[in-house]
């Protein structure tokens, strides 16, 4: 389908350093093309898990499981994982093969196929910023804006039906804040680490009331 993004990122883009590739996902576009037609949102905030040294991380412990099997595979693929019996949840699988780290997708703005987001939210659209926000302002909401379930599972982000595009140019670093991650309190130090990347002051972000730790 047409768009004005600037291109669809390519399969070597994915090969950067997980804290690198973090960043660089603020402000891309994720589009997923489904039956019932295009979904796209812009990426305004992200988590980074870091593999098994990483109590937070689904591959703590380097167990390889059938839920977590792709995060060992090559980077740019899709980690998809149902929590709490109801919600999909979308990651980017970042690292070389064998090291299954991987970037949770926290929150994205609504730019395409809003009304069919709003059907799968069952929100009504009043037009304001705010209101489209609570279509994506959450790993779970966005997950179901755009109609991603277990099906989308493994699938490569430059080359499938779940894409990834550049639009603007790399975000300076005063544009972007980092924070404790959300809901990881189970991970003892590593709740604590400042691995939750987003555009700072983005209504869309999904918690607003944490401190800003650092800029990056």
């Amino acid at each position: 389908m047409e768009n004005n993004w600037k291109g669809l990122a390519s399969k070597t883009f994915f090969g950067r350093p997980t804290p690198d590739l973090a960043r660089s996902l603020l402000g891309m576009v994720i589009a997923h093309d489904g039956p019932l037609g295009r979904c796209a949102g812009r990426v305004v905030e992200v988590e980074m898990y870091r593999g098994p040294d990483d109590r937070a991380a689904h591959s703590f412990g380097g167990k390889i499981t059938p839920r977590t099997r792709v995060m060992y595979g090559p980077p740019g693929h899709a980690y998809v994982y149902f929590v709490y019996g109801m919600h999909y949840c979308l990651n980017v699988v970042t690292g070389p093969p064998g090291s299954p780290e991987a970037i949770l997708i926290r929150a994205l703005e609504p730019l395409q196929g809003i009304e069919l987001m709003a059907q799968r939210r069952h929100l009504e659209i009043t037009g304001s910023v705010s209101n489209l926000c609570q279509l994506t302002n959450g790993p779970a909401k966005l997950a179901q804006a755009l109609g991603v379930a277990q099906q989308e599972y493994g699938l490569a982000f430059f080359n499938s039906r779940l894409q990834l595009y550049h639009d603007w140019d790399p975000l300076a670093s005063e544009e972007i804040a980092t924070g404790p991650r959300i809901n990881v309190n189970y991970a003892g130090e590593a709740a604590q680490y400042p691995w939750r990347f987003w555009i700072k002051n983005h209504l869309c972000v999904s918690v607003k009331d944490r401190i800003q730790k650092t800029k990056t």
